[in-house]
């Protein structure tokens, strides 16, 4: 994060917001360090990494749906090179 980026709690809430985790959770990281008595940041920083955990459980599950339907379509596509062959081959 650059020096010139606001790192407030209302920052890293917009950023929650936003979904954009990473950066909220090093602004929490910067705030932990400024004043490690205050629980309430510390608490906020575990609910950021609980949302960016899921965020990557979810894009995970979405990533194994893709692959499985592009191996489906890359098997029927081999099949029906196979027939392609096997009609030019009967009609020939």
């Amino acid at each position: 994060m650059e020096d010139t980026d606001f790192k407030t709690e209302t920052m890293a809430k917009v950023y929650v917001n936003q979904g954009h985790y990473e950066k909220a959770a090093e602004i929490y990281k910067h705030l932990i360090e400024l004043e490690p008595d205050r629980p309430d940041i510390a608490q906020a920083l575990a609910e950021v990494k609980k949302k960016q955990y899921e965020k990557e459980k979810s894009s995970n599950a979405d990533l194994t749906v893709l692959f499985e339907k592009w191996l489906e379509l890359m098997f029927s596509y081999n099949r029906l090179q196979c027939l392609k062959k096997l009609k030019g081959k009967l009609a020939g």
